[in-house]
């Protein structure tokens, strides 16, 4: 098997030679032409449905299927060790398609496990699209289930607070091959450091803003997953109009080449700040699944190949000291979003988690840092210096 690093520089350039080229191009047609009407109703049919092109058929319209986006789609999913893939214009379009395809089945009631990204759980506790959501702890997966349960959502390392699951025993409870779907936002993780399919997860979710992409320059989202439930996929991002630009997929394609570089050196990074800052008088908790306390299965080495490049704190003195920390941050940036080239720090409750409901919401205290590729000696004075302010 190649190793992971090839397949990131790699993969999706199957076609380039034939091309004559050695970049991907970049397809921006947004109509194509048609040979004949015979043909050109074939093709429509096929992607409109959820299929790929026709060979030596047509694309037709961009929102049915691109080429670019194509390439993108092939070399994640061959990195997440899945079937296929389905790119999104946005982690939460990726997410609202997931819902509805399972929907469309008469699947509406969904269980879920928090901690999730505040936008999934908005999205589940309103039932915005139809759906139902039952809350469960990771033992309680498999009694929450229904015989309209759809799909099942866990998120690990978990948004904020970098809680970790053991996917082969979720899968366990969703019943193995031929039960509930179970889909697994692997964001925070990435195909570097973890790959859920290969501990029974259907659906895996990138919001590819993140790592994917890696220099906060382009929005996505993606789905690797099997050919079945990528056909339903494609069938719903067709009808809604979700598909991937193709220069945004060019992007993301691009940003894989590096992305085991970034995840590794981020990862080092975050793991010395994370035991620095264990040390600090302000500082009342560090959440790093590097840390011994906060990996207590044992998951990192075993499930994870690394603690990954995101880490919490939860300073002393509430929501007025987290606020004078994260203002007093110069080099790092108060920002939201994770996974650039550069550190940011956020306010979860106030922001990414404003819209989860109060007995699930991040403390006041709680403070997200996304670890970038400065020098971790610089990162470590500017968190000594904003930690001073308390």
């Amino acid at each position: 098997m190649t190793h992971l690093d090839t397949t990131a520089v790699h993969a999706g350039r199957d076609d380039l030679a034939g091309l004559g080229v050695h970049v991907p191009p970049i397809d921006l047609s947004t109509t194509n032409p048609l040979p004949d009407i015979e043909i050109g109703g074939s093709c429509y049919e096929a992607l409109a449905t959820g299929g790929l092109p026709v060979p030596g058929g047509t694309h037709v319209y961009q929102r049915l299927w691109n080429p670019t986006t194509g390439r993108f789609e092939q070399a994640l999913a061959e990195l997440e060790h899945c079937e296929q893939a389905v790119a999104f214009a946005s982690g939460m379009a990726a997410i609202s398609a997931c819902l509805l395809a399972a929907a469309a089945e008469g699947k509406r009631h969904v269980v879920a496990v928090r901690p999730l990204y505040g936008g999934t759980d908005h999205v589940l506790a309103t039932g915005l699209l139809g759906t139902e959501v039952t809350w469960a702890d990771p033992a309680g997966v498999a009694a929450a289930l229904r015989p309209d349960t759809g799909l099942v959502i866990v998120e690990t390392p978990g948004n904020p607070t970098l809680e970790l699951l053991d996917l082969a025993d979720i899968a366990s409870q969703c019943g193995g091959v031929g039960g509930v779907p179970l889909l697994v936002d692997n964001t925070f993780a990435t195909p570097i450091l973890q790959q859920p399919a290969d501990f029974g997860a259907t659906l895996v979710v990138h919001s590819a803003t993140k790592y994917l992409g890696g220099h906060g320059d382009v929005l996505a989202g993606v789905v690797a997953t099997s050919a079945e439930w990528a056909e339903k996929l494609r069938r719903v991002r067709a009808v809604t109009g979700g598909i991937l630009h193709p220069l945004a997929a060019y992007m993301l394609h691009r940003g894989l080449q590096t992305l085991p570089l970034r995840v590794r050196h981020q990862s080092e990074s975050a793991r010395q700040l994370a035991e620095w800052l264990s040390t600090q008088a302000g500082v009342e908790r560090v959440y790093y699944p590097g840390l011994p306390e906060c990996d207590p299965r044992r998951l990192v080495g075993r499930q994870l190949s690394g603690p990954g490049a995101v880490l919490a704190i939860s300073v002393r003195g509430g929501y007025e000291a987290a606020a004078r920390v994260a203002g007093g941050c110069e080099l790092i940036t108060h920002a939201v979003s994770l996974g650039g080239v550069d550190t940011l720090i956020q306010h979860p409750a106030s922001l990414t988690h404003r819209p989860v409901a109060a007995e699930a919401k991040p403390h006041a205290s709680v403070l997200r840092l996304s670890i970038g590729l400065e020098d971790v000696e610089d990162l470590r004075a500017d968190l000594e210096r904003a930690l001073k302010r308390i």
